[in-house]
């Protein structure tokens, strides 16, 4: 008898993810996970005497989203919608991810940057994952 195991994020035939809910939750997943690494980094230092504690540039929580952003771009066929999406959702989430920032400057910079990196993540995902799908739509 041969189970089928379930994978998560759920992805088509092409390896692209089929919801907006499992590409918000395994990157914020992420951005979660990348924070709690950066803050076990971030107390080591400071337990070292190599720095202050929330120091670290919080920004760095993004690394793993991103590298699941860049599997989904890769998913997709080759061409300009694809292109233009991500460039459209990197310009805005970037400049969402700073405006928050931006907000809050009187953080540490641990702090300001891990919300402006879940910012990012957010704003991304909600831009992306609509913005491909229609874009494909519109031009094939």
């Amino acid at each position: 008898m041969s189970e089928q195991q379930s994978t998560f994020p759920r992805r088509d035939a092409e390896g692209r993810i089929q919801t907006l809910g499992d590409l918000l939750g395994v990157a914020l997943a992420g951005a979660v996970i990348g924070m709690l690494v950066l803050v076990l980094f971030d107390v080591a230092f400071a337990w070292f005497g190599a720095g202050d504690f929330g120091q670290a540039n919080g920004w760095l929580a993004v690394i793993l989203p991103a590298w699941l952003f860049w599997e989904d771009f890769r998913a997709w066929e080759f061409g300009a919608p694809r292109v233009v999406a991500a460039l459209v959702a990197v310009a805005v989430a970037v400049v969402s991810g700073l405006l928050v920032a931006g907000i809050a400057t009187g953080l540490p910079p641990l702090a300001s940057g891990g919300l402006a990196a879940a910012t990012f993540t957010v704003v991304y995902a909600l831009v992306w994952f609509p913005g491909v799908r229609w874009l494909v739509n519109r031009t094939s």
